[in-house]
């Protein structure tokens, strides 16, 4: 719990990545053969072959981004209200009422400010103000201070981060503001100090920037040439009263998902076969999933290309600030990472090049 906990917590909106990315580097490097960042930001740890298939080892990439969405301060007006434009993508629904921390860089040291994003008051609307989703570029932040405080640690261009916390909920049952895609996060550090008898090399890597287009685990994927990727992000449970009975998949408690597809990948046939068999030599939990889109799709396509999916614990209302797992799935998601190293290599063709 402690290691979710301060991973869910730490800052981390894209582009802004680097704390979150030092926690990750910390928590990785002792059990890594080599550790580095890349130029976009990306943290790669390297685990080599313990058992090697052959004289040189397969490549296995495992992918979670670090970056959560969030916002970028626009514009301070002359009265100390902070206008923002989104980074990755948002529900305006889902926003007012919500407390954020502004991450100010305007002064001598990084200072946050803590504020609020209000809703119009009650008595100050209409009755076609009360149908209406107030567009993001109506919405401001309210810190409650004067304009000169505000000016003076915060800029144009500052980060402003939802300020949800993680906690448990009941039992085994976890909420935090950016499950997607830190419970990713997790499950590649929790798998990655327990791999063993690993007949690949095993690259962790912990991407920027996915949630604005998957901009940053191209460049590692171009530097690892991988032959085998397993992206780790959020499946897509639909066990809940909004979802219609033909779309129903991933209770959350049912184990990790492993993506059959989402937008951007069709998850290959052989990897897909190779990690259900892995769940079911180590009683696993596992169940089939349709995602949306994820790393794997850009290493998937990288180089010479590799047998590309995605698996994770299922995930409810991701991109809000109640997201919602089972302590039992994340577990499944990292047991998972951690076995399959011993068998990758039984996925790939012999004449595999």
């Amino acid at each position: 719990m402690d290691l979710l906990a301060r991973l869910s917590n730490v800052p981390g909106v894209s582009g802004f990545e680097h704390e979150a990315q030092k926690l990750i580097a910390d928590e990785l490097r002792p059990y890594a053969d080599e550790l580095w960042t890349d130029r976009m930001g990306n943290v790669i740890a390297l685990r080599k072959a313990r058992k090697p298939s052959r004289e040189k080892p397969y490549r296995l990439l495992y992918a979670a981004h670090i970056d959560e969405i969030g916002f970028m301060v626009a514009h301070i007006d002359a009265r100390g209200f902070i206008s923002f434009v989104p980074i990755g993508g948002f529900d305006p629904r889902t926003l007012p009422s919500h407390r954020v921390t502004v991450h100010g860089t305007a002064g001598e040291q990084p200072v946050t400010l803590q504020g609020v994003i209000p809703t119009k008051p009650g008595w100050m609307t209409d009755e076609e103000d009360r149908k209406r989703v107030i567009p993001i570029d109506e919405l401001f932040v309210d810190t409650g201070l004067p304009a000169e405080r505000v000016k003076a640690v915060v800029q144009v261009g500052d980060a402003i981060s939802l300020s949800k916390q993680f906690e448990v909920l009941n039992d085994e049952i976890v909420t935090g503001r950016n499950f997607d895609d830190r419970i990713g996060s997790y499950a590649l550090v929790d798998s990655f100090r327990r791999i063993e008898e690993n007949t690949v090399d095993v690259y962790a890597v912990s991407t920027v920037q996915e949630e604005v287009g998957v901009r940053g685990v191209p460049t590692a994927a171009h530097a690892i040439g991988a032959d085998i990727c397993v992206a780790i992000d959020g499946s897509l449970p639909a066990d809940i009263p909004f979802a219609k009975p033909n779309r129903d998949q991933c209770p959350i408690g049912g184990g990790t998902g492993i993506y059959l597809m989402d937008n951007r990948t069709i998850g290959d046939r052989d990897l897909l076969r190779g990690l259900m068999e892995t769940c079911k030599r180590h009683s696993i939990p596992y169940q089939r999933n349709i995602g949306g889109g994820t790393d794997a799709s850009a290493v998937q396509r990288a180089g010479l290309g590799a047998k590309a999916t995605t698996i994770g614990a299922p995930t409810r209302y991701m991109h809000s600030t109640v997201q919602m797992c089972h302590i039992r799935d994340i577990q499944a998601t990292a047991d998972l990472l951690a076995y399959f190293p011993r068998y990758a290599h039984e996925i790939l063709p012999d004449d595999w090049r």
